[in-house]
């Protein structure tokens, strides 16, 4: 045993680093938590883990995973993730949900952003928010339609950004603005809250206002709002999804994100490799009477997660929303199955120059569309979500690195590692140390199969687990060992700003 040098060894993988750009047949030494050294022929170590022929890279970063659940991490961490984050809606109040996590013990790290839109229910419409995951909280109050129109008096706005400073002074890594989900808050309540962003040096994650493919209020006037936010208060607008808000208007979209960047603001974009969205049925943009003119797609487009039925009009999704305001919904935006007519335009947003990959997923349900919080593995045939909960990151090496080349290998690797890390690091110091394989940087790595790599969930079976991640660890953990899950596993970590206290 006095030969032990090391807790873990890699050995004789593909070794690759975004960005130094390291790319060599090496071995990757564990201490503890951290890389400690990579090179030929290390020394002996307590395990040891045969990559020859397989990719050694830095676990996926997920910037929008709504998952943030036992049976969410168990199936990302089959997607190669090691870092899945809330940030697109967030959690409000901000304390109470790191401390909940960390007494559950998580197998993926986790953090979350301050929630804008609880924030304005709490406000508003004077909510006592419900517990529950930030998804649930975010379909309360469907029967009250003030947090969604009304635009805040002066004194609303003060409670609101001080709602949000303090889910900040909490930890939360930048402010989530589904600003779709209440598009009648007033462009001075959104400046308010992004010049908060400004002034505390932390991102806005923003799903934009509208999506609609006509004006007014289409999504290429979201985009523009979004663009003037940045150029007015100075805050980092990160993108949520561009495909699914942007739709047939991609093109246009990214042409205008691409002149915005190149004149310096700071914008960033993200996407994942699916024509088909998810959300919850309550959502007040498709209660609009005008939504098949305004999106081009009529009520069949969506269709309830549990039991694959599509609407047939209005009438029957109003019912369902009010019967059960949080059950998850598929809406399908772009013709992509089979690399569909329409895959062009969804190539547009995945293939962003500079833009991150993160997955949207949602949570894991039961029939009657309660969350599912069970520890079961494998997952049971009796629980559903969106395929991207199970194969976002696999889905995108499989169709845009092996099957149609169209990313390099290892700008891939980078646009679900580096990128994303770079779009927080600057307030979240922790991911300075991760999205690399690096001596010094944090053990949280995927060990995987260029050739095996992909999805294996579909819209039918939607509980399989993607294949190809042979091995992963966090925080120098073992997660997945020989492809098979350690489900005693909770090496998960927290994730916070630096203003936390």
């Amino acid at each position: 045993m006095s030969d032990i040098v090391f807790d873990n060894v890699i050995r004789g993988g593909r070794v690759m680093d975004p960005e130094t750009g390291r790319d060599e047949i090496a071995d990757v030494a564990i201490r503890g938590d951290r890389i400690v050294a990579i090179g030929p022929n290390l020394g002996a170590a307590a395990r040891e883990i045969d990559a020859a022929g397989l990719i050694v890279a830095p676990g996926f970063i997920d910037l929008h995973a709504h998952g943030q659940s036992l049976p969410a991490d168990r199936m990302q961490a089959f997607d190669g993730v090691t870092t899945a984050l809330e940030l697109e809606v967030g959690a409000m109040p901000v304390a109470p949900w790191y401390e909940s996590h960390g007494r559950a013990g998580r197998v993926l790290n986790y953090g979350s952003a301050a929630a804008w839109i609880l924030a304005r229910k709490i406000v508003v419409s004077g909510m006592d928010l419900p517990d529950g995951s930030p998804i649930e909280k975010m379909s309360a109050g469907a029967d009250d339609p003030r947090w969604v129109n009304d635009v805040a008096t002066d004194a609303q706005v003060d409670e609101i950004t001080g709602l949000l400073r303090g889910g900040l002074e909490a930890g939360a890594i930048g402010i989530g603005i589904p600003n779709a989900y209440a598009s009648g808050a007033g462009v001075k309540e959104m400046v308010e809250v992004c010049q908060l962003a400004a002034d505390t040096g932390v991102p806005t994650f923003t799903h934009v206002a509208y999506a609609a493919k006509i004006d007014p209020k289409s999504s290429i006037e979201a985009y523009v709002r979004l663009i003037g936010y940045a150029g007015a208060t100075g805050a980092h607008m990160h993108i949520c999804h561009l495909n699914s808000t942007s739709g047939t208007d991609v093109e246009r979209a990214a042409e205008m994100l691409q002149h915005a960047q190149a004149r310096g603001l700071p914008i960033t974009v993200e996407a994942y490799p699916y024509g088909t969205g998810s959300t919850v049925v309550s959502a007040a943009f498709y209660a609009d009477p005008d939504f098949p003119r305004r999106t081009g797609r009529s009520y069949d487009s969506l269709q309830l997660v549990a039991t694959g039925r599509r609407f047939q009009n209005r009438e029957e999704l109003m019912a369902a929303s009010a019967a059960n305001p949080s059950e998850l919904i598929l809406t399908h935006f772009l013709d992509t199955e089979g690399y569909g007519p329409q895959q062009h335009l969804l190539d547009v947003s995945v293939t962003y120059p500079g833009g991150a990959i993160a997955s949207d997923a949602m949570p894991w349900v039961e029939a009657s569309g309660a969350h599912y919080r069970g520890d079961a593995w494998p997952l049971p045939d009796t629980v559903f979500s969106h395929p991207r909960s199970s194969g976002t990151f696999t889905r995108f090496f499989r169709q845009y690195v092996r099957e149609r080349p169209l990313v390099p290998l290892m700008e891939a690797i980078s646009k679900c590692t580096l990128i994303p890390c770079k779009v927080i690091e600057s307030c979240a110091p922790q991911m300075r140390r991760k999205g690399r394989v690096q001596v010094g940087c944090d053990a949280d790595l995927i060990v995987f199969d260029p050739e095996v790599i992909g999805e294996q969930a579909t819209f039918q079976k939607m509980n399989l687990p993607a294949a190809g991640v042979m091995h992963l660890l966090v925080n120098g953990e073992p997660v997945i060992a020989d492809g098979a899950l350690k489900t005693a596993a909770r090496p998960g970590r927290p994730i916070k700003s630096e203003l936390a206290g």
